[in-house]
C-alpha cells in the first residue's frame, strides 16, 4: 500500500477518497504511522483474512466428520480452528453441489464475516452487487466471469448482523490425497463469497 498521497486518486470511490485524504492529513500531522497501518491492512487481508476461510474449507473437503460439523454448527466448527471474533459470532456454512450454486450478499449494508475472510471487498459493498446479486444472480455472476449451467439452482444468502455466510465450494478433480495446506491454496476470498469457483490444480 503506497502512502505517497500528493497526487489525486481518481480511481477511488469518493469514500475511499475521503479516506485516504484523512489518512494523508493524520500521517503529515504525526498522528498515524503508514507502517503500522500497513500491518493492520495486511493482518485482515493476509492472517485474519481468507487464509483462515480457506483453511476451513480445506478442513471440510479432507475431513468428513469436520464437514459435517461444519454443516451443523459452523460456529463451534469455525471456532475449533481459532477463527473467531469480530463479525464472525454467529456463522452458518452453504455447501455448494452439482445442482445448487451459493452465493452471499448482504442488501442491507455490508454485513461481513471478517474473521474467515477478512477485509469486505469494495464491490460486495457497491449497491448495484447488493441489489442485482437478489433480482439477477446468474447475471451478477456472469460478469464476474462465471458462467454456470442454465441446470444448476443458485441460491443466494442475505447476510445480516445475526447471521454471516461462508460458501464451501466444491473440492476440484485432480486433488485427491492432496494435504490440507495444499487444498487450501485452491480456495479463494470470491470462492468462499460464491462469485467464484475453487481453483484447478495445477
Amino acid at each position: 500500500m503506497s502512502h505517497d498521497h500528493d497526487h489525486h486518486d481518481n480511481e477511488l470511490d469518493p469514500f475511499a477518497a475521503r479516506v485516504r485524504a484523512l489518512e494523508t492529513i493524520l500521517t503529515r500531522k504525526g498522528l498515524i504511522d503508514p507502517a503500522a497501518i500497513d500491518v493492520i491492512v495486511d493482518t485482515y487481508e493476509t492472517k485474519v483474512g481468507p487464509r483462515n476461510g480457506a483453511r476451513v474449507v480445506a478442513k471440510a473437503w479432507a475431513d468428513p466428520e469436520f464437514a459435517a460439523w461444519l454443516k451443523r454448527d459452523a460456529t463451534a466448527a469455525i471456532g475449533s480452528l481459532g477463527y473467531t471474533g469480530r463479525q464472525g459470532e454467529h456463522m452458518q456454512a452453504v455447501f455448494n453441489t452439482k445442482d445448487t450454486h451459493n452465493l452471499v450478499v448482504c442488501t442491507l449494508c455490508s454485513c461481513y464475516p471478517w474473521s474467515v475472510l477478512g477485509l469486505p471487498p469494495v464491490w460486495y459493498k457497491a449497491p448495484p452487487y447488493r441489489s442485482r446479486a437478489v433480482i439477477d444472480p446468474r447475471g451478477v455472476l456472469e460478469e464476474f466471469g462465471l458462467t454456470l449451467p442454465t441446470t444448476k439452482k443458485i441460491r443466494v444468502w442475505d447476510s445480516t448482523a445475526e447471521l454471516r455466510y461462508l460458501v464451501v465450494p466444491m473440492r476440484p478433480e485432480g486433488a485427491e490425497g492432496w494435504s490440507e495446506e495444499r487444498l487450501a491454496d485452491l480456495v479463494t476470498r470470491d470462492a468462499m463469497i460464491g462469485t467464484a469457483l475453487a481453483r484447478e490444480p495445477a
